[in-house]
């Protein structure tokens, strides 16, 4: 079997994907529950799994293209399944889909949580700034008064 290492390679990058899916997936929870140590705690975890995923990708590259050039193909998916007998290119063919399957996975659970966040962030700055004009337009006598203007922000 010519293509055994590049089918390694992606089958090392699928295993990979999917302990950073469980690891997003439980930033998501962290993120929904507001557990800003948790959050801290898993961020480290997910670098590190985009990198090794990020290396694979470029390993799995690198052989495909050297595979193509080996086999006279075009230093594509296509061209290298169509040099290929039937039961390998199919084989090929099938890790390729499941690989840009999980990758759609990991971009969406990303994109998801990226929002979640910025969700967050936006609820934070609100709460910040009606704090804020609590703080400038309230008529106490608890009530210190400023020297200067505090800064507000018309997120609120």
């Amino acid at each position: 079997m010519r293509t055994r290492e590049l089918q390694t390679l992606w089958w090392d990058w699928l295993s990979t994907t999917e302990r950073l899916l469980r690891s997003l997936h439980e930033q998501t929870a962290a993120i929904t529950l507001r557990d800003v140590a948790r959050v801290e705690t898993i961020q480290p975890e997910i670098e590190m799994l985009m990198e090794r995923i990020k290396t694979v990708d470029e390993q799995a590259v690198a052989c495909a293209q050297r595979l193509a050039a080996e086999l006279g193909a075009e230093p594509n998916l296509r061209g290298l399944v169509q040099v290929l007998d039937k039961a390998e290119a199919q084989q090929v063919q099938g890790m390729a889909n499941r690989v840009t399957v999980a990758a759609r996975n990991v971009q969406e659970v990303m994109a998801k949580n990226r929002a979640l966040l910025e969700n967050e962030m936006t609820y934070i700055n609100g709460t910040l700034t009606l704090i804020a004009k609590a703080a400038v337009h309230a008529k106490s006598p608890y009530r210190k008064g400023a020297d200067s203007s505090i800064l507000v922000d018309q997120a609120a």
